[in-house]
C-alpha cells in the first residue's frame, strides 16, 4: 500500500509533508504534490504533516478522490523530485479550505 495526494493540496502545496519523507517519494507540480508509488515506503509519516490533510493510505481515499490514485501515479513518473521542504504558494492560506477546486489543478511540472 503506498499514500496518496489528494485535492485539498490543490493551490496549496505545502510541503510539511516532504521535509519528514524518508525516501524522497514527492514530486512537485506547478500546484500540486503527488507521491511516487514505486519509492513511497510506506512510512505514514507524511499523513498527520499535512495541514490541509490531503494525503491518505491508498486504500482509505474517500470515494470521491479516488480518482488520486491515478494521477499520482501518472505524474509521478513526469515532474521533478522535490526532496527538500519550502515554502506553500503565495495564497496558498486563501485556498486552504476551498472544497472543490479539481478544476484549478495545473499538470505542468514546477517552476524552478
Amino acid at each position: 500500500m503506498t499514500y496518496v495526494v489528494t485535492e485539498p493540496c490543490i493551490r496549496c502545496k505545502f510541503t510539511d509533508c516532504v521535509a519528514v519523507c524518508p525516501v524522497e517519494a514527492f514530486k512537485e507540480g506547478k500546484n500540486f504534490l503527488v507521491i511516487d508509488p514505486d519509492i513511497c515506503v510506506d512510512c505514514d509519516l507524511c499523513v498527520p504533516e499535512c495541514p490541509v490533510e490531503a494525503i491518505y493510505s491508498e486504500d482509505s481515499v474517500p470515494e470521491k478522490w479516488s480518482h488520486y490514485k491515478e494521477i499520482n501515479e501518472r505524474y509521478s513518473q513526469e515532474w521533478p523530485t522535490l526532496a527538500e521542504q519550502k515554502g506553500p504558494l503565495p495564497d496558498a492560506d486563501d485556498w486552504k479550505g476551498v472544497a472543490e477546486k479539481a478544476d484549478q489543478f495545473d499538470a505542468s511540472p514546477a517552476d524552478d
